[in-house]
């Protein structure tokens, strides 16, 4: 935790804490595991953690912004992101975010449906102006990770079936402002199994073979994000496997002559760079249980209430303390049962005004942050 200040006490908790430097790392190993491969362009999925500063260093490092909203588009060209470099997912694109796509002449959008395409050829014709599509394939390859984040099943409500991958793609060829440009899949996020993603390698293969038999070329082919990050251990794995990931899709991928591949990693760039920091109100003695009560809850970080999710927390404030260590449950002050980052948690011996850092945070927490209770937003400090 060496990016956290010795002032602890001087911050406003519940706040996040950035590690810049880590982002930088983070950055520098991607752009190492691609190097020499310029057919792989990498896309950082906006939604896992939308601050300014961050979208900034991500957009100077080359990075292309993969986005799933209208705001999200705005936040991307606003930040430095090339507008040709942006990609729009999303299975319910307004029309107002399919309108500002075409008017700022985005790279593509990642179309997930026959109506959507019909609501885009609309607004093309109506713009007179050119919408390069690929279509998200469903390709039915089940992933190892919560059922809330994983999207590539057939009983999802992603993208298009393989069944009518031909026949979707046929249809543009009646659009005359409506360019193929590809196929786009994602099967889940927080996969840290390689077979996960070899098995999509496979399946886009097959895919692959059917455009062949019917005379299609998919100039890019867009595999998605989905690598997780070490939530038990941040220390010891700060920086994701990303030489397994993308030697995955080198080995296990036949792409054609020209093929661009695409990439799109949310959770793997800014993960570990981020800390919740939280300040002890109560140690509550329950019945049954010991409470750490403090001041962040599901508003500042919603993922454990929301998955059940597992963060690893430390008592920033008992280092040299001798009073041993006892269990404890860690809640907020939400009024909600559900406000629990962890039950049953072996810490330090804790006591009022103490500081935990909840490590990991970095990705699917300020961003989906909410006023809740009418709770002030936590504040951010990067380092």
């Amino acid at each position: 935790m060496s990016f956290i200040p010795s002032d602890i006490k001087g911050l406003k908790t519940p706040c996040y804490i950035y590690d810049t430097q880590l982002l930088e790392r983070t950055l520098n190993a991607i752009k190492a595991e691609i190097a020499g491969y310029e057919n792989f362009h990498v896309h950082y999925a906006i939604k896992a953690n939308a601050n300014p500063s961050v979208l900034r260093q991500i957009a100077v490092a080359g990075l292309g912004a993969d986005c799933v909203s209208g705001g999200e588009i705005e936040a991307a060209i606003r930040e430095g992101f090339p507008k040709q470099e942006i990609v729009f997912a999303g299975v319910g694109k307004a029309d107002w975010e399919i309108k500002l796509s075409l008017e700022q002449g985005i790279g593509m959008f990642n179309v997930e449906s026959v109506e959507e395409l019909q609501v885009i050829n609309e607004w093309a014709t109506s713009l007179q102006k050119h919408a390069r599509v690929s279509f998200r394939i469903n390709p039915n390859v089940g992933a190892h990770t919560h059922a809330h984040i994983t999207t590539g099943k057939a009983e999802n409500k992603f993208g298009v079936d393989m069944a009518d991958m031909v026949r979707v793609i046929r249809m543009t060829e009646e659009m005359p402002l409506v360019d193929f440009t590809g196929l786009h899949f994602h099967i889940g996020s927080q996969l840290l199994i390689m077979d996960d993603f070899v098995a999509l390698c496979s399946r886009v293969n097959e895919l692959q073979d059917i455009l062949d038999s019917e005379g299609i070329y998919a100039p890019n082919i867009n595999v998605g994000g989905g690598l997780g990050i070490d939530y038990n251990a941040p220390d010891e794995h700060p920086i994701p496997d990303f030489k397994a990931y993308f030697d995955t899709f080198k080995k296990g991928l036949q792409l054609r002559k020209g093929q661009q591949l695409h990439f799109e990693l949310g959770r793997a760039v800014v993960g570990q760079m981020g800390a919740l920091l939280t300040s002890v109100l109560y140690v509550k003695q329950g019945k049954q249980k010991q409470f750490v009560i403090v001041d962040a809850g599901f508003t500042d970080l919603i993922r454990p209430a929301l998955y059940g999710a597992h963060h690893h927390i430390e008592n920033l404030s008992a280092e040299g303390r001798t009073a041993g260590k006892q269990t404890y449950d860690v809640v907020g002050p939400i009024c909600e049962s559900s406000d629990v980052f962890a039950k049953d948690l072996e810490l330090p011996t804790t006591q009022r005004g103490d500081i935990f850092a909840i490590r990991s945070a970095g990705a699917y927490g300020e961003t989906m942050a909410s006023g809740y209770n009418c709770r002030k937003l936590p504040s951010v400090y990067t380092i």
